[in-house]
């Protein structure tokens, strides 16, 4: 049975926020008011498509208007903001109507205009997924420090080569296009301002390049979405039990309120959207489960004081995990600073406390009398109990087993989590992409922050002797990373010889927890000049006099492990120097990821880091091998995006 109808004329709008907030009426409503517009606004003109019966308009114009409007070409149109093309066929369904339409031409010639039986069930749901759509094209079409050679993925014409920035003459400005080379020499111009059409191609082995004005690419990108809405299925069935939690929504906090008033420093534009995000997700009946992911010194901890009080508020205790004893105490000492003049009482529980202060602390936790809880691993043995524990912060999440995250989570299923990360592991990260897990992006640095000078050379006595002279000079200290225990030692007399002036320290994990506090404390005090230490320096203290940074042997680091122990210097508004020193012979892996570091100079590149780190690292243990499949298909951006949708869809049909 056919359910077509002709149609005289019709209105098609782009996919932008603005629209997606009106209703579809609106549009029929004002009608006339648009056309009229259209004749002199820009915005209109660019953003708005009147077709009628008849019209003389060519047919690649409307291809393209489409493209740019940001309608996905796909195999056959099933749901709003997408297109399709068959001979001198386009299939569309716009945002601003109920139901799809055919446009058949002759020539360049509207022939017809039909409406297809093609509608959806809840109009309201389906503009709420291309809201969220949009949303995360704009995470993954960052294409700073975008490089020739590059690969690009484009939503409707699939993977190429970034060839360079072309520049065109356009009536009067300059129009600036991103040059993409295809297979057989195709070319693809993308004007500036269309980059949520683009991502960069993250995936396990080299892609294949897509041909231009081929079906290829569109079936593939079906094949790969059938995939993964199968696989979000398996993945909600995983999360089901926690995404029918509910607890109370957490009241409007007026403690909280009094620490935005004393906060020391402004907050960037990303630290403020953090935080409102946070309390968008108390405001919620469902737990929150967020990912914070911002540089060293971003801000990051002052987001989870401000969740962590406004649980305490509405009668909760809250509990913060940190890796190491040193960054537990940081947080303790920085929580009571900005706590004091108000009734939340802090605690903290690691194993550098005597057996009788622990004993006290989980006392007290028990009943109640200990608000906030800042605590190594210490807080997951069997004897901590907590009286009502509604929010776990978990601080350098990267650190963390997954059984020890989970044993938290079980002790209650509404159990609020908020973790905090400079370089998200790459199971967390892909979660997060996924739609699974919220994230929060903090990539404003603060103000007066500088880039991290950052030097990758073979090892070398005298740039390390100038390096630590240079830095001293300026009353400044420096951290020299040795990655070996066993002989750390020989290592500080061999600097001691180089420098016989300087005062030396050593931290290892090795050491007992009073003594590396006792050292740390030193440091801190200035009483040493140069720290000789293993990657414990990783979750350390923030020194902002620690302004240099050397790597012995920087081959035995990880990228994001790299990229986290940088991040321990340039902490103020004083330029910082890395060295990162390498043997004679470089893996290729090596070579990869110590030009990632290189190019990885710019503040706020964590993110980036990561990313990187799942592409080096591979997805087979993340996905399993038909995952990785799909994703090296058509990069790990885009498949986020597919399976993050079909998340989205599966839980409103929930």
């Amino acid at each position: 049975m056919d359910l077509s109808r002709e149609i005289d004329r019709v209105l098609i709008v782009s996919i932008l926020p603005y629209f997606l907030e009106r209703e579809n009426f609106w549009f029929e409503k004002n009608l006339n008011k648009i056309l009229e517009a259209r004749k002199t606004q820009i915005f209109w003109q660019e953003n708005t498509l009147f077709l009628e019966k008849n019209l003389k308009i060519p047919f690649s114009f409307l291809l393209r208007k489409l493209d740019e409007m940001g309608y996905e070409k796909v195999w056959q149109v099933l749901q709003i903001g997408e297109f399709s093309q068959r001979g001198g066929i386009v299939d569309v369904f716009p945002i601003n109507l109920n139901f799809a339409i055919r446009i058949e031409f002759l020539g360049n010639k509207i022939e017809n205009i039909v409406s297809l039986p093609v509608e959806i069930e809840d109009e309201k749901k389906e503009k709420e997924i291309l809201k969220k759509k949009l949303k995360s094209q704009k995470i993954f079409s960052d294409l700073k420090g975008l490089k020739p050679g590059d690969y690009l993925v484009h939503l409707d014409h699939g993977i190429g080569k970034f060839k360079c920035i072309a520049l065109f003459q356009d009536r009067e400005k300059i129009q600036k296009y991103y040059l993409i080379e295809y297979a057989q020499g195709d070319r693809l111009y993308v004007p500036f301002g269309l980059e949520r059409k683009l991502s960069r191609y993250i995936g396990f082995s080299e892609p294949k390049i897509s041909r231009l004005g081929t079906l290829t690419w569109i079936k593939t990108k079906r094949k790969v979405k059938e995939e993964a809405e199968k696989f979000a299925k398996e993945l909600l069935k995983i999360y089901a039990k926690r995404e029918i939690a509910a607890r109370p929504p957490y009241l409007k906090s007026e403690m909280a309120k009094y620490l935005k008033e004393t906060f020391p420093f402004e907050e960037t534009p990303d630290q403020e959207k953090a935080i409102k995000d946070v309390e968008r997700d108390l405001e919620k009946e469902r737990p929150m489960d967020r990912l914070i992911c911002g540089d060293v010194g971003f801000g990051k901890t002052e987001v989870a004081l401000r969740a962590m009080v406004r649980v305490v508020e509405s009668g909760y205790q809250a509990a913060m995990l940190c890796p190491t004893t040193i960054l537990a105490n940081q947080h303790y000492q920085n929580f009571k600073k900005r706590l004091k003049n108000l009734p939340i009482e802090v605690g903290i529980l690691t194993r550098i406390q005597t057996k009788r202060e622990q004993k006290e602390t989980i006392k007290k936790l028990k009943e109640g009398k200990i608000d906030i809880l800042v605590g190594t691993h210490r807080i997951l043995s069997k004897d901590v109990e907590f009286k009502k524990l509604g929010l776990l912060v978990i601080d350098d999440e990267h650190k963390f087993g997954v059984k020890q995250k989970e044993k938290l989570k079980k002790l209650r299923l509404e159990l609020d989590v908020l973790s905090l990360s400079a370089t998200p592991i790459p199971r967390t990260l892909y979660l997060s992409l996924s739609g699974l897990r919220e994230i929060s992006l903090i990539q404003t640095p603060p103000a007066g922050r500088l880039p991290i000078k950052t030097f990758i050379l073979p090892f070398s006595e005298r740039v390390i002797k100038e390096a630590i002279e240079r830095e001293l000079k300026r009353g400044g200290q420096v951290y020299y990373l040795h990655n070996r225990i066993e002989n750390i030692n020989s290592v500080k007399n061999f600097l001691e010889s180089l420098l016989p002036k300087v005062k030396f320290g050593i931290a290892h994990g090795r050491l007992k927890e009073k003594e590396l506090v006792k050292v740390m404390e030193d440091f801190q005090e200035k009483r040493i000049d140069v720290l000789v230490a293993t990657t414990i320096i990783e979750a350390g203290l923030d020194l902002p006099n620690v302004n240099t940074l050397i790597v012995a042997d920087s081959t035995r680091l990880g990228l994001s492990q790299a990229y986290q122990i940088r991040g321990r210097i340039g902490r103020s508004n004083v330029q910082a120097f890395a060295y990162f020193f390498y043997p004679q012979r470089l893996t290729p892996l090596a070579k990869e990821r110590l030009r990632a570091l290189k190019e990885a100079e710019e503040l706020g590149s964590g993110y980036k880091i990561a990313l990187k780190d799942l592409e080096l690292r591979g997805a087979g243990n993340i996905l399993g091998k038909e995952q990785s499949g799909n994703i090296n298909k058509v990069g790990l951006n885009l498949y986020c995006q597919m399976l993050s949708e079909a998340i989205e869809k599966l839980k409103r049909k929930c």
